[in-house]
């Protein structure tokens, strides 16, 4: 036991201990070389990883129940789990996904090793953070490949909240509207209104049917061809186009002319609030006295996207794509579900605000979330990384899509419930014949305003 008084979980870290809720986080680190597991677990041991006070606590409660962080030693040889067999890692993953939480009788993460595949999956419970500070705990103890003294390089967000948009009375005004919309919706959605059922939806107790995991690549290029095809588009105007047209795809190759034009197929998507958008800087996340606190801030977006037969213009998933998100980023939609899910933590328990999120979860669809990675290609434990891929454990949803990109490419897991989707492969081929599809549209587009 450490020196320490216990501290307390925050309320997002306690409703990601509920059974419902109860999330784990896996960062999949693919290696051009062998693994070498004792240099592995020196590097681990050494990193600012291990150095945060969470990452060194067993979780304890009191006898009220309430959950709290007791600082301990760390058994490295505990955290590390070698893996001698062939399988895939994307089974592995899924495997992982749904049958194997976290022991508390130590610090909550892991390194599972998979020799055969140079792969370590690190899985680190969400109640230590969010996605975004435990992945920059991650890079922090990367490299640059081409420089071993320097820092990955990571591409800046653009804030998707509306800070800064409103400029206006108006503006402002429509903000206003906007979000006292989404509030309207965010408490219908936990109550009763939920999506049309479609082959590819979840529902209660969903997140403890067996799992599939496949992976889609999309190359950077082709994304940002796309985004320059329409005025003012963002790479993630492009990703939600590209999960529209490909969910279009796979639903009329699952049940062919059953689906009313323009269904509406809600998805929910997890946003960082920090002050400063994208990957943080790790100083500042550990700063006491900083503007940025470690651990869980996010909000929730609802983002309908709507099913549409093949048309003949790709492009126009994209354009009602940025329509949606447009109106989005007027809103304080992130925020206001940051801080009801706050209050209802703190007026009514856990266990309420995880009724309310599960419900939210049960009457939609679909996760997303698109976590932006090194520009530049880097090392960990001087092993060259050959690629980096993020989910988490399953969810009430029977698709769940997490994007992370890496030095010029981007690759989606998607991760779906195996009796309710069964070939998850042929949804990542959706995917990517749609952002191909696009890509040649915009190609010609511009050769077409080229010629005259």
């Amino acid at each position: 036991m450490g020196s320490h008084p216990d501290e307390p979980l925050t309320p997002a870290g306690r409703l990601f201990l509920q059974p419902h809720m109860n999330t784990i986080i896996h960062c999949v680190v693919g290696f051009e070389r062998p693994i070498d597991v004792p240099k592995s677990k020196d590097a681990v041991m050494s990193s600012i990883m291990v150095r945060h006070p969470r990452f060194r606590s067993v979780l304890v409660r009191d006898k009220r129940g309430l959950e709290h962080w007791r600082e301990t030693g760390i058994d490295i040889d505990r955290h590390f789990v070698e893996v001698h067999d062939s399988t895939s890692v994307n089974d592995y993953v899924a495997g992982l996904s749904f049958s194997s939480p976290l022991s508390e009788d130590k610090p909550l993460w892991e390194v599972h090793v998979l020799a055969e595949h140079r792969c370590a999956v690190f899985r680190i419970h969400h109640a230590l953070g969010d996605g975004i500070s435990l992945v920059s705990m991650l890079l922090a103890s990367c490299r640059l490949a081409d420089d071993p003294e320097a820092l990955p390089a990571v591409a800046g967000g653009k804030r998707t909240e509306s800070a800064g948009r409103i400029g206006s009375l108006w503006g402002l005004l429509k903000m206003v509207l906007l979000s006292i919309v989404f509030v309207f919706e965010f408490l219908l959605r936990a109550l009763w209104v939920s999506d049309r059922k479609t082959a590819i939806s979840g529902g209660a107790g969903v997140e403890l049917w067996p799992r599939k995991l496949a992976t889609a690549t999309f190359s950077i290029d082709d994304m940002k061809a796309v985004k320059k095809a329409i005025a003012g588009a963002t790479i993630n105007d492009v990703l939600f186009g590209v999960v529209s047209s490909g969910l279009s795809r796979y639903l009329d190759h699952r049940s062919p002319n059953a689906l009313p034009e323009g269904l509406r197929i809600t998805g929910l998507a997890m946003v960082n609030i920090r002050r400063q958008p994208g990957l943080q800087d790790l100083s500042n996340l550990m700063k006491s006295n900083s503007g940025t606190r470690w651990g869980n801030k996010f909000g929730m977006l609802l983002l309908p996207t709507y099913y549409h037969k093949g048309g003949d213009d790709p492009l126009s998933y994209v354009k009602r794509a940025k329509k949606m998100i447009d109106s989005k980023k007027l809103t304080l939609e992130g925020h206001f579900s940051y801080k009801i899910g706050n209050l209802v933590m703190s007026w009514f328990g856990a266990k309420v605000a995880c009724l309310l999120n599960y419900r939210i979860v049960c009457n939609t669809t679909f996760t997303i979330s698109n976590i932006v990675g090194p520009t530049e290609k880097i090392t960990l434990a001087d092993n060259p990384v050959a690629y980096l891929r993020a989910n988490t454990s399953s969810l009430p949803h029977a698709l769940t899509m997490h994007m992370m990109s890496y030095a010029g490419r981007a690759d989606m897991q998607i991760l779906v419930a195996k009796d309710i989707i069964p070939d998850p492969e042929l949804l990542a081929k959706c995917f990517q014949d749609s952002l191909l599809e696009m890509k040649e549209a915009a190609l010609t587009s511009k050769k077409t305003l080229k010629d005259n």
